[in-house]
């Protein structure tokens, strides 16, 4: 069933699609030009999309997929837009960590307000650590009512090295083509054993250097001293508005906030909120490599836009 909050017509509710048009869109930073698309729809509704870019990414992201979803959501008669960061793609200036695109983000929002005013709400999607700048953006901007989660980035040493035990080393004990490699003598058994053992160290080792409660509980807005971890969870709990989470199954960074998230009762009690919508795509890579993962990924997007 299709509600018609978004825009408040039925003519969002029709499944027609649209024409859109994609409008070029420079706009300042500071002192810095930003470049950017819309995708504009000829009846826009009032709840738009910002796309952020991970990573070394520009706009269009990997194998095009936010040209692709920019166009899709558009034409069921959703504004989007996409944009460079500073010192990325064609913007001017220095590039920027994810920890520090806030400034962009907001002359980004701004931007597309101003381009369509009878925009009443946004809401933003990042893959990747795109959207862990959206967590630590979305809280402070009333304009931001919904998040698009995609493969979120909360990598630290130990995380990283226990999703690789868990999700790589396992699947490789039933790989082909490991067991070929041994069976033909081609397998290199020393630095197997290096990674493995180096791999097993650094979890080992983070275990034992763990903060006590009270060091950990020190920070009380979201500052840098706090594991990244626990700055995006204090971003996500400060966030009033509807989430999307969409994880991969064939990809560790998914995995890692996977087992983040299984190890942690306060992570598991906020996803268990009843604004947050979880999705799962068991076979599909990080960026989504292939059609038909970044066709559900559009679908999964437009019925959750429409479905609050």
């Amino acid at each position: 069933m299709c509600r018609t909050d978004i825009g408040n017509d039925e003519r969002f509710c029709t499944g027609r699609m649209m024409n859109y048009e994609e409008r070029p869109i420079v706009f300042c930073c500071g002192s810095d030009c930003l470049y950017g698309i819309l995708t504009l729809p000829e009846q826009a509704a009032s709840r738009g999309i910002l796309i952020l870019v991970g990573g070394p990414q520009y706009r269009a992201g990997s194998h095009r997929q936010f040209t692709l979803l920019a166009r899709h959501l558009a034409a069921n008669g959703i504004p989007v837009f996409r944009f460079d960061f500073r010192g990325m793609g064609d913007s001017e200036g220095d590039a920027r960590t994810f920890e520090n695109v806030k400034d962009d983000v907001r002359s980004g929002i701004d931007r597309l307000f101003a381009e369509i005013p009878s925009l009443n709400e946004l809401v933003i999607l990042g893959l990747c650590d795109a959207a862990s700048a959206a967590l630590f953006y979305a809280y402070q901007d009333p304009r931001v009512t919904g998040l698009v989660l995609l493969n979120p980035w909360v990598r630290t040493e130990e995380g990283s090295a226990r999703a690789y035990l868990k999700h790589y080393y396992i699947s490789r004990i039933f790989d082909r083509e490991l067991w070929g490699k041994i069976w033909s003598g081609n397998f290199n058994y020393a630095a197997s054993a290096r990674s493995l053992f180096g791999t097993i160290g650094t979890v080992v080792a983070e275990r034992g250097e763990i903060a006590p409660p009270a060091a950990k509980n020190n920070c009380k807005s979201g500052c840098e001293a706090a594991p990244l971890p626990e700055r995006m969870f204090q971003g996500l709990e400060r966030f009033q508005g509807r989430v999307l989470l969409i994880l991969c199954g064939n990809d560790l960074t998914a995995q890692e906030f996977s087992e983040l998230v299984k190890g942690s009762q306060k992570w598991k009690k906020l996803l268990a909120s009843p604004h947050f919508s979880r999705f799962s795509l068991p076979e599909a890579n990080h960026t989504f490599s292939r059609r038909e993962w970044r066709d559900q990924i559009a679908r999964w997007t437009k019925e959750w836009l429409y479905s609050w």
